[in-house]
């Protein structure tokens, strides 16, 4: 009992401790704005037909074959576009192809929209589908992570202008999936080809509702309408601004002064405040995108699956839900949300069961007070104090947890790829094919670009096996058994389903916040 009591003494502390954090002073104001809602004034007053958004970073790179991250979503979605495009209800539908047919196993068949052009003026047709793809597939694309998403197609056909098939070299069941993601949005030719690829990645272009007119590297990225747009009458804003705010204490009092219009990753510390004002309202949204502490399996004691087990068992993961996310979040029992396809129900998450925890440790030879270096992205307040309950879970059981904040893209392009994060580190996982296809091939294979050490023979076979039939009956089967599988390896200590909240001035007009980050903008309007 009274080590449950001190643990949570420490949850309570470091839970104060993050409200005082994230009220950065303003505690004053939040409570005036309670006791007075109906007489607070929303401060945008002249900003016109344009909106300013807060967000945590960017990408730094936004050549679409060159990242993976969500922050790149969160802008580019925007400003290019694949031949297959999603919904915000996340239904898939015709993009800058009309429709498509498979001819045989190995051809899939585009017929292309007519009409459209480039923000550069370039038409959009055969050749730059082609040219996108040759790039893809190619050298330069092989260079980056979105390659393995895309390596099941051989190359592009130009039937005609407006007609092309993609020739696949093998059988892809996620391909149309991702074809409405990220790395195949379609790229100008001659602009690429006269600029570089160097002046690309800074200088987007591409046929979205909207064309990037200016960026500051972490500071701030400019939209501004595309007149010529395909979709007549869309968008409706006249000007989008990114504003790089890491700090969600800053943020928020930018949003409370009127400085931005849309908040991203609210905490749920400060959501009191948010609803308390009368100008704001919270949006929460359910997401594919899941949050564990990965293994770095070719550090000891991390290469020994009992000490893999052992720390799962360790940690409260309800409680984690329920006193520092209330609620807001779902367990997982392994690594793929419930909107994947994959997921197997009948796993349950590791229970909470310390005694368990700490036999699986003597049995693996594990010396009490072994430390643990734990890496995870200073800009993650809620993370911080999640890292915090897990240290006091982890000493529970005799283990020493050294917390190491660092800059998230630091720690997401540099020290876990390079295998220089620690025992363990914070990994957030967007699933945005909501297919366990991606996330699993991406996590477990062995050599993927954000997987530094983890690899097994017969997870391997498995993803082999699921990639190599378009039966989704017999893919939900393999899935069933690789599931399975890594639910006994356990490369990661999974944590939740994250729940996305959002604080959004009044002022905006139909904003639905996104299931996986990639904003929608072109309905948006303002009052």
């Amino acid at each position: 009992m009274k080590k449950k009591l001190s643990i949570l003494f420490a949850l309570l502390l470091s839970f104060t401790l993050v409200l005082s954090a994230c009220s950065s002073g303003k505690s004053e104001k939040s409570s005036a704005g309670s006791s007075e809602k109906g007489k607070e004034e929303n401060p945008v007053k002249d900003r016109g037909n344009e909106i300013v958004i807060g967000v945590t970073a960017e990408p730094q790179n936004w050549d679409p074959i060159d990242t993976f991250l969500l922050d790149w979503s969160t802008v580019a979605t925007s400003v290019f576009e694949g031949l297959v495009d999603r919904t915000l209800d996340l239904k898939l539908q015709p993009g800058l192809a009309e429709s498509w047919e498979y001819l045989d196993d190995n051809t899939l068949q585009f017929k292309l929209r007519k009409g459209v052009q480039f923000h550069d003026g370039e038409p959009f047709n055969a050749d730059a589908v082609k040219f996108t793809f040759d790039r893809l597939l190619g050298p330069e694309g092989q260079k980056g992570p979105q390659y393995a998403n895309y390596n099941s197609i051989d190359h592009v056909e130009i039937v005609d202008e407006y007609t092309v098939n993609l020739k696949l070299k093998s059988k892809d069941p996620v391909l149309l999936t991702k074809l409405a993601g990220y790395g195949a949005v379609i790229v100008p030719p001659k602009y690429v080809q006269e600029k570089g690829d160097e002046f690309f990645n800074n200088n987007p272009v591409g046929t979205g509702p909207f064309k990037m007119t200016g960026y500051k590297r972490d500071q701030e990225i400019v939209l501004e309408k595309n007149p010529n747009y395909w979709k007549k009458g869309l968008p409706k804003l006249d000007k989008v601004t990114f504003k790089v705010i890491p700090e969600s204490s800053t943020r928020l009092a930018e949003l409370q002064t009127g400085k931005i219009d849309i908040m991203k990753r609210v905490e749920v510390a400060q959501s009191k405040t948010v609803k308390e004002s009368s100008f704001l309202e919270l949006k929460d949204v359910g997401t594919p995108t899941v949050y564990s502490m990965r293994f770095d399996t070719a550090k000891k004691p991390f290469d020994n699956k009992q000490v893999r087990q052992a720390i799962n068992y360790a940690v409260d993961k309800d409680a984690i839900i329920k006193d520092i996310l209330s609620g807001y979040g779902k367990s997982i029992s392994t690594y793929q949300s419930e909107l994947s396809f994959g997921n197997n129900p009948d796993l349950k998450p590791y229970k909470y069961d310390p005694e368990k925890a700490k036999k699986l440790l003597k049995e693996a030879g594990v010396k009490e007070g072994t430390q643990i270096d734990l890496f995870i992205p200073g800009n993650d307040a809620t993370f911080k104090e999640i890292a915090q309950a897990v240290s006091f879970y982890l000493e529970e059981v005799g283990l020493k947890l050294n917390i190491n904040s660092v800059d998230s893209t630091t720690l997401i392009s540099d020290l876990i790829p390079n295998g220089k994060a620690g025992h363990m580190y914070r990994q957030g996982w967007g699933g945005w094919t909501l297919d366990f296809d991606n996330t699993a091939y991406l996590m477990y294979s062995e050599g993927q670009k954000w997987n530094p050490s983890f690899k097994d023979a017969k997870v391997a076979e498995l993803l082999a096996a699921e990639r190599s039939t378009v039966d989704q009956k017999e893919r939900e089967k393999i899935f069933k058994e690789l599931t399975e599988v890594l639910y006994d390896l356990a490369p990661e200590l999974n944590l939740y389903q994250a729940v996305d909240l959002y604080a959004v001035n009044k002022r905006v007009q139909n904003f639905q916040p996104p299931h996986e980050d990639r904003m929608r903008l072109e309905e948006v309007s303002v009052k």
